[in-house]
Order: structure tokens, then C-alpha cells, then sequence
């Protein structure tokens, strides 16, 4: 349920190694780009949308978890991320080859748009029957993804799928206000706002089923949702649809969503965030791994949604609280001596004991998976975060002192006539000093001119596979695989894992990456351009 992070920073800063000589063309930069995109979107696509990953003979693929071919992901990098980067590639462009992609990944999205307006993880273009094939095959038998077990049938804010899905098909929409584009970006709309509760928060899935229970514990896709910014993304949706069309019945609903931000946050001594909460706000479990408890890592991310609040509204009912929560953020910073690779805070804290919350697991694979929480401490990133609570400290002091009329001078709640959304959702916009390419940018920009393959493609170590699905008797028998770090992983386990030597593959969010670079050295460079 982690929102999983893909691209890396894509700026002129980042980008090492001398030699101004090797600057390539544009036209040699248009060149790699349209043949890197005729490649995704003449040999990789299905029905205009994308996976993760893929073998180049493209006999296996992969989203989240492995995928059939007739399989594309919501979930990014996959198929609303893509449509977002040929926006960001037309914007740069005019190029019209990055629309019609544009279009493409939109019609795949609205194929598989839920009736209720949202979307599901992946879309099975083999119809209904096949997905709960795969839910009953592949997607049972991932020991630690039990998001995946089971096929509820509804939509889900999980991972930002749905979001990205809208917001995609928002910018599509404003391109050249193509009325095709409106029903199904309005059933978004609705979508956000029939699902809302009352109180103001958002389920993980809807419309609402529990009738799953894990191991029994009980279903918590109805629970109210801060996991995975689902009420951050979900009020910046709503946001951006009032900006960008000025629709008033977003606003409502918007208000109530910034207002669960107050109520969920908890009284003293522990003024933190949940990962999800009962429909009366108590903290409550997802997972089997993610037990009743505050979340430092929410915590902070509710901190700076909080003050985004304030510079859309000036309203101080905010801020009033988060010295609080960042005071009990610094209280749970781990000892020194246990802040390994930088992590700083324990990711889960116990309601009414402030004591840090561990997972150990059991079993080797779904059908014999066991988790027990425990006070012991474990290693790993999924059980300590890396937070900034000094910089956040700084941010709030700034706003505080701040003129009211300058901190929400970019609302677009105040904007007399609309605000335009910004020109790229991907790429890093270059703006000022940037705008002339240095010598430290020129290399690796001809690097990857020069690393497209024959084929069309950024060839990529795919560091992650997984087990191929067979049923249960025959998978017991079979000898276990290895990770990188010698970790055995049940045969009868299709989670994904770390492998030591990776085969070359095809990477969704390879292309991304390097497109949002080549992208920017078009930005960079269109002032000699011009010249």
C-alpha cells in the first residue's frame, strides 16, 4: 500500500561528467525521443497502455506483480504516468506523435474506467473472468502483497491510480477541450465526491465491500484512508479541478476533505496521524503488517498538507496545531546509535504508549504467512522512515511570518479568472539561470542519445522478478529461489524479489526518466535555439 516512488531527480545539478563537446543537437534529441515513444507505443502497448517492466521478447512483464498480456497497470510508473510524460513531451514539442500516445493511453484508461468512476490497480482487456483468474492464481500467492489477494469488484484510491488516472485525463481534456474526454473525467469527479464520508475523509476502495477478511482480521478497505496520500491526493484532485475548471461543487466537498485533516489528528500527548481510522476517526489496521497505530511518516506528510491548507485558504486554523505534531515527531527520533543509513523515526507508534511498533513475520509463503507485531526492533525502511522535521520547522516559521496576502498569492481559491495548471506534470520545468545547458549536463544527455538501442529502447538491469505461478502441490515440490541477499523465497510465492544478476529488460519508468531529461535539455537549450 506504499505509494511506490519511480523517477529519479531529473536536474542540470544531478547530471556529472565534463564535455561540452559531446552536447548533442536537438534534432538528434527530437530524433531519440520519437523513436523511443514508436517503440512504446508500436511494440510495447497494449490496447494503449503499459505494465512495468518487460522481458525484450516480451514473454514475461510485470506491473506490481507479474502481469498476463492482456494485463496493463494503473498503478505508477504504468499507464497514467506514461500519459502524463507524452503530455509533458507534447508541451515541450508540438509534436503531435505525443498527443495521439496522449489519446491512446486515454482510451485505455477509459476502457477500463469503473462503472463508478474510478479505477482498479491493473485493467484485464480479456474481460472480468480472466482478472479473477489472476486474483485466484498470481494475485493470491503474494505472501507480502495482500492487497492483491483478493478481487473486491470496486475501485480503489490506493497507490494513486485513480487520481493519476484524473488528473490525466484532466490535462488531455484542457488540451483542445475534446468533449470525448469530459463524461469520463466528470465520472472521476463524481467518483471523489460520492465516496467521501460525511465527516470528510476517504475509504481505500469504493463502493464500499468488507467482505474479505485476511487471516481474520477484518476488512479495512471502508476504514477512512490517510495511507498513501489518499486525502492529500485526494484533495489536490479536487483542488485542480477548481482551479482548472472553476466547477463550485467541488468546493464543498474540498472543504470537508482539508477539514478531516483537523479532526483525525490526535490530542496530546500524541498529536499525530493515522495510517487509516474507523468512520468515528479511531486509529485502525490495514494489513496484517500495518497494525492500530500513529505513523510518523503520515504524520509528516499531514504537516506539509496542513500548510499547502493555509496557502490555499490564509486560514490559521491549519497551522494552530503542528508545532505540536512536531514536537512529538522530534520526541519519536530514534537514538542515534539506531539511525542506520540515515532513518531516523520509527514508522508505526503505539496508541497511548508512544513505544515503536516492529513486524515479524512467519511463514514462507500466503498460505502459511504469519505477522506478530512486537516492541523488538527490526532494520529496513519499512519499518523506519527518513524525516525532516527541522526543515518542516523552518517551512512553518516562514509562513507564520509571512503577509497573509503573500502566502496564498498563488491560491487558486482567490484567482479572479482561473490559474492555469502548471505545463508539466513530470518533467522539472527550467526556469531563469537554468534555461543554458552546462557542460556538466551536455555528457550524460549524449549518453543516452547514444544508448537507445537498435530496437527503440533504453535496454534496463531489471533487478526485480518473480516466481512463475503453479499450483500449490506442484510449487511445493520445487526448490526455492534466492534473492540477491541469499533471502529463499517459496516457490509457491509470486511476490516479487531482488535477483544478483538482472537481465536487461524493457522499463516504463526507464523511458520516463530519460525522456523528463531529454525533455529538460530541450528546455535548456531552446534559448540558443531561438537565438
Amino acid at each position: 500500500m506504499r505509494r511506490r516512488e519511480f523517477l529519479l531527480t531529473a536536474t542540470a545539478a544531478s547530471i556529472a561528467a565534463p564535455a561540452l563537446a559531446a552536447a548533442p543537437s536537438r534534432d538528434k534529441v527530437l530524433n531519440t525521443m520519437s523513436r523511443a515513444t514508436r517503440f512504446m507505443t508500436d511494440k510495447v502497448a497494449v490496447n494503449g497502455g503499459y505494465v512495468w517492466s518487460y522481458l525484450p521478447d516480451f514473454s514475461r512483464r510485470w506491473g506490481e506483480m507479474e502481469a498476463k498480456a492482456t494485463m496493463i497497470w494503473v498503478q505508477a510508473p504504468g499507464t497514467p504516468g506514461m500519459g502524463h510524460l507524452f503530455l509533458d513531451a507534447y508541451h515541450a514539442t508540438g509534436d503531435e506523435q505525443y498527443y495521439r500516445a496522449a489519446e491512446d493511453v486515454a482510451g485505455a484508461l477509459i476502457w477500463g474506467q469503473h462503472p463508478s468512476g474510478g479505477w482498479h490497480y491493473m485493467i484485464d482487456f480479456a474481460g472480468e473472468a480472466s482478472l479473477k483468474d489472476w486474483y485466484e492464481t498470481i494475485g493470491s500467492h503474494g505472501k507480502r502483497l495482500e492487497e492483491m489477494r483478493h478481487y473486491y469488484g470496486n475501485a480503489t484510491f490506493d497507490d494513486g491510480g485513480t487520481i493519476d488516472s484524473g488528473e490525466f485525463l484532466l490535462r488531455l481534456y484542457l488540451e483542445k477541450r475534446d468533449p470525448k474526454y469530459r463524461v469520463p473525467l466528470e465520472k472521476v469527479v463524481d467518483f471523489v465526491i460520492d465516496s467521501q464520508y460525511a465527516v470528510g475523509g476517504w475509504p481505500q476502495r469504493f463502493p464500499i465491500n468488507r467482505e474479505y477478511s485476511n487471516g481474520g482480521l477484518p476488512d479495512y478497505t471502508a476504514n477512512i484512508t490517510f495511507n498513501d496520500e489518499v486525502a492529500i491526493n485526494n484533495t489536490d484532485f479536487l483542488m485542480r479541478i477548481y482551479q482548472a475548471l472553476g466547477e463550485q461543487r467541488v468546493l464543498e466537498p474540498l472543504m470537508r476533505g482539508m477539514g478531516v485533516f483537523i479532526l483525525a489528528q490526535q490530542g496530546a500527548p500524541q498529536p499525530g496521524w493515522a495510517l487509516q481510522y474507523t468512520t468515528d476517526l479511531k486509529p485502525a489496521g490495514a494489513r496484517s503488517s500495518e497494525p492500530p497505530s500513529l505513523a510518523t511518516h503520515t504524520t509528516a506528510a499531514c504537516v506539509g498538507q496542513m500548510m499547502t491548507f493555509y496557502r490555499w485558504t490564509g486560514d490559521t486554523k491549519y497551522l494552530a496545531r503542528l508545532d505540536e505534531a512536531l514536537d512529538w515527531l522530534d520526541a519519536m527520533t530514534l537514538p542515534k546509535e539506531r539511525q542506520v543509513d540515515g532513518f531516523t523515526h520509527p514508522t508505526f507508534i503505539e496508541v497511548g504508549t508512544n513505544r515503536p511498533l516492529y513486524l515479524k513475520g512467519g511463514g514462507t509463503w500466503s498460505g502459511d504467512q504469519r505477522n506478530e507485531i512486537s516492541y523488538e526492533p527490526v532494520g529496513g525502511s519499512w519499518f523506519n522512515r527518513r524525516l525532516d522535521v527541522a526543515r518542516q520547522r523552518r517551512e512553518l516559521a516562514a509562513l507564520r511570518a509571512m503577509p497573509k496576502a503573500e502566502a496564498t498569492k498563488d491560491s487558486p481559491l482567490f484567482a479572479k479568472s482561473g490559474k492555469p495548471l502548471n505545463r508539466y506534470f513530470v518533467v522539472r520545468e527550467v526556469r531563469g539561470s537554468d534555461l543554458n545547458i552546462s557542460e556538466a549536463a551536455a555528457k550524460p544527455v549524449a549518453d543516452l542519445v547514444a544508448g537507445l538501442n537498435a530496437e527503440g529502447y533504453w535496454p534496463t538491469p531489471l533487478h526485480a522478478t518473480s516466481n512463475i505461478y503453479h499450483p500449490d502441490e506442484a510449487a511445493a515440490k520445487m526448490p526455492p529461489s534466492k534473492t540477491a541477499t541469499g533471502q529463499s523465497i517459496d516457490a509457491r510465492d509470486t511476490s516479487p524479489y531482488t535477483v544478483k544478476d538482472p537481465v536487461m529488460g524493457i522499463s516504463t519508468g526507464t523511458y520516463i526518466n530519460n525522456m523528463s531529461r531529454l525533455i529538460q535539455y530541450l528546455d535548456q537549450t531552446r534559448s540558443t535555439a531561438k537565438g
